[in-house]
């Protein structure tokens, strides 16, 4: 028996995907703290560019600005890239209080 991640992957990926460049360290079981370059985010989840030893099934947990701690499990890998989905809903107001702050570009932040 598989004691891994009970992942229910839908098809999200139409939802909209916030470039953004920040840094984590991510805490896996296994290998520890880990940093963690995140690229783009969503509102079900996010993908980093250095994954280099994670495995679809994986589970880490990462602090976001806002948001605080938040565990995701790593949906698919491709070469370095890795694509996670939260295991909870984030409320719109504050992944939008999120975005706000890890944004780099003020001109791609949605507008109020």
């Amino acid at each position: 028996m598989s004691a891994g991640a009970n992942l229910s992957v839908t098809d999200l990926r139409r939802t909209a995907r916030h470039p953004v460049d920040h840094s984590v360290i991510a805490e896996h079981h296994d290998r520890g703290d880990m940093p963690l370059h995140v690229c783009n985010v969503s509102d079900h989840g996010f993908m980093v560019d250095d994954a280099k030893d994670l495995a679809r099934g994986d589970r880490v947990i990462i602090r976001l600005p806002t948001i605080g701690r938040i565990e995701a499990y790593v949906i698919w890998t491709r070469d370095t890239r890795a694509g996670f989905q939260f295991e909870r809903i984030i409320r719109i107001d504050d992944f939008v209080d999120m975005i706000d702050a890890i944004q780099p570009n003020p001109r791609l932040r949605r507008r109020r």
